[in-house]
């Protein structure tokens, strides 16, 4: 009889599972339609199908699909996809789900340093390198997780390890904009077209970069996979199955910042993704099982910031709204339910 629950339950999970990944999988096809088709220049879809199967169309169409609203749409779904796998890897490293890059202050750290790059390189010479800007934005947020790593070490207490994350924050924000005053202008504006966080003016290029970054780091998250799940368990079950839980902590840590460096680098700072689109997926499966989140995690947030970068494109045309304030707009509320849902439950 406990068989058959067990095997009923595990039936019925496995169907949950389904329809969640067709749901994401449909999302996903509509929305890069929907972004494809979606702009000043109105194509129809049947001109889009020969363009994109048959490369067939006037070059201005051509040029539209392949040279600005591919690249953006491939970048947007990549980097919502790491942006959110990196908040994953930090609520797993912290043990709780209201850690994040943005609120930890990491993305503000990775803002600081390239920033420093943006005006000191390119007022030098002229331009900067993608990977330069990966490698200040990976810098940056390894300096902020060092501290947030050090103040864990002092207090347990996570509200108040939010608290220093954010002051973190602020603290790089006011480097920022110190330095700033002092930048000329042209290194002025560079700076604060790419602070703004967009997905607009991407290259393949720069699809060509995000992707072997952000393919690596989502392999090495699956290898992971079983130690993230023991982990999941605590850290004594997690030693007793041969996890070295210090190396591992080391790797977890690394792997996010790699991933929100990249996102950083490219897209700017975006806001509560890695908050919101963990929690929302892990409702939605019913289960933490690494093995089962982490590839939903990703393409959640690939569709999340393709309908905000598509909200964020639109709503106010031709006027392009922040990504962040859009991913703001959506992603608060769910960080202020589960702080008060997670508040019921201790009170509870």
């Amino acid at each position: 009889m406990k068989q058959q629950t067990f095997h009923e339950a595990n039936i019925r999970r496995r169907i949950r599972y389904g329809i969640v990944f067709s749901v994401l999988a449909a999302a996903f096809c509509l929305v890069i339609v929907l972004n494809i088709n979606t702009g000043n220049v109105q194509i129809p879809l049947g001109r889009i199908l020969r363009i994109l199967f048959l490369k067939s169309g006037s070059r201005d169409e051509l040029n539209i699909i392949w040279k600005i609203r591919l690249p953006r749409i491939f970048m947007a779904a990549l980097l919502g996809g790491a942006l959110a796998l990196s908040g994953f890897l930090l609520q797993t490293f912290f043990e709780n789900p209201i850690a994040g890059p943005f609120v930890l202050g990491i993305s503000s750290g990775a803002k600081m340093i390239v920033a420093l790059v943006m005006i000191f390189v390119i007022g030098k010479y002229g331009k900067v390198t993608s990977a330069a800007l990966i490698l200040a934005a990976f810098f940056g947020s390894l300096l902020a997780t060092a501290f947030i790593l050090a103040i864990s070490r002092v207090v347990n207490s996570m509200p108040v390890l939010l608290v220093a994350g954010i002051m973190i924050g602020y603290i790089c924000t006011a480097v920022t904009d110190f330095v700033v005053t002092f930048a000329a202008d042209s290194d002025i504006v560079n700076l604060r077209n790419w602070s703004q966080g967009s997905f607009s003016g991407m290259n393949w290029g720069n699809v060509a970069t995000s992707a072997v970054i952000i393919g690596a780091g989502v392999l090495l998250t699956f290898l992971l996979a079983k130690p993230i799940g023991a982990f999941q368990l605590g850290e004594a079950y997690a030693r007793s199955m041969g996890v070295n839980v210090a190396r591992f902590r080391t790797v977890l840590i690394l792997l996010s910042s790699i991933l929100s460096a990249t996102v950083t680098a490219f897209a700017g700072p975006i806001s509560f993704v890695g908050i919101a689109v963990p929690f929302l997926t892990r409702r939605a499966l019913g289960t933490a099982k690494p093995l089962v989140v982490i590839p939903a995690v990703f393409l959640s947030g690939s569709v999340f910031c393709m309908i905000c970068d598509l909200i964020a494109r639109m709503a106010l045309a031709p006027t392009e709204l922040k990504i962040s304030t859009v991913t703001s707009i959506f992603g608060a509320p769910v960080v202020i339910y589960m702080m008060l849902n997670r508040k019921r439950g201790m009170a509870g």
